[in-house]
């Protein structure tokens, strides 16, 4: 079992509230951290169940920059191109899928998701694996690679997916001291759950830009008003900033800061507070999903989000990713209960008649 290193990081934090880690840190001490993780993840009032990464790989800009363009670029495309794009066998957990989730009690069409697993196009489980889970066990779907306007789609999902998911794994390498003493099969490894499974699957996310006769945002403008308060079904979800983006008929395409101070992510805290959480262009996000609230008997909560408008979105979207990682749908996350039928429960709830809820 592994140990508590010797040289324990000092915990820092970001403007926000939010723990900040160093990559290079997670990378040669990684159980140096372990009173940052308490401090991100942890049961106490003020914890908001996420953690930042920064001083990572001068690559990582470049990498989030080029696929969040291809996120914008697809939405743009015409939508019988976009919808030969959408699954329903898997019930939308790969491809392009758009006004299919129920969020609130209704579709949800301010936002449009491409999904797919960065890590293994096809997983190598059984027939009956595969038909009784087409959400995780299906085929990647890309678009053609001559499709205009996107070419390039697969290569950078890829690329980015893959960075997101190398550091996910590692920073579970530096959770598993604190997630053992809290999961209730004490012997399992947060880390190998992550990076042996073959459900991991990253959704590309396009928020459309607010409909030109919405009201304008007033400041009692809900919280969640782009996108609902839930939380990740995962073990861990990673996510990359936000990109914003303003274009109109008249003007092409740029990136703008956040439309208002008040957009963004928001985070309710353990102790029930609501807190906005802003992720700076070169780092990660990690926050705690509902596998492992489950897995750990609600010892580690899952962290409830949303997202916000906020005043001066027009023509504005937002493009961002995030990467689920997750256990293999056998993994037992409850009392007597498997990752895949907790799932299919919460698919229930999203889809009518079924689908993803991530």
């Amino acid at each position: 079992m592994a140990t508590i290193s010797k040289h324990t990081q000092p915990v820092t934090y970001t403007a926000d509230g939010a723990v900040s880690i160093s990559y290079p840190a997670l990378v040669s001490d990684p159980l140096s951290l372990s009173e940052s993780i308490e401090q991100a993840f942890g049961s106490h009032p003020k914890s908001l169940g996420i953690i930042i990464v920064k001083d990572l790989p001068q690559e990582y800009p470049k990498l989030r920059e080029n696929l969040l363009w291809q996120a914008y670029k697809f939405a743009h495309l015409p939508e019988d191109v976009r919808e030969k794009y959408a699954d329903s066998r898997s019930r939308y957990s790969f491809g392009w899928s758009h006004g299919k989730e129920i969020m609130n009690g209704k579709p949800d069409t301010l936002k449009g998701s491409y999904y797919a697993n960065p890590v293994v196009d096809e997983p190598t489980v059984s027939p009956v694996l595969r038909e009784a889970y087409p959400e995780y066990y299906g085929k990647n779907i890309w678009p053609e690679r001559n499709e205009k306007g996107v070419e390039g789609f697969e290569d950078s999902f890829k690329a980015l997916g893959r960075f997101v998911f190398t550091v996910g794994c590692q920073l579970a390498t530096a959770c598993q001291p604190f997630a053992s003493a809290h999961l209730t099969d004490s012997s399992v490894s947060l880390s190998h759950l992550i990076s042996s499974s073959q459900t991991t699957k990253a959704r590309l996310l396009h928020y459309f830009p607010p409909p030109a006769d919405a009201p304008a945002p007033s400041e009692d403008e809900p919280i969640d008003s782009w996108c609902g308060f839930h939380v990740d079904h995962s073990l861990l979800t990673g996510l990359c900033s936000a990109m914003f983006v303003h274009s109109t008929p008249s003007s092409p395409p740029k990136i703008v800061p956040p439309p208002s101070p008040t957009s963004g992510l928001y985070i309710r805290t353990r102790g029930q507070d609501l807190t906005k959480v802003s992720i700076p262009p070169d780092c990660l996000a990690f926050q705690t999903g509902e596998a492992l609230q489950l897995a750990t008997a609600g010892r580690l909560r899952a962290t409830p989000h949303c997202v916000r408008v906020g005043g001066g979105a027009e023509d504005v979207s937002r493009e961002t990713l995030a990467l689920f990682m997750q256990p293999d749908v056998d993994m037992l996350v409850g009392e007597g209960t498997t990752f895949g039928e907790f799932s299919k429960r919460v698919f229930e709830e999203h889809y009518e008649g079924g689908g993803a809820s991530m």
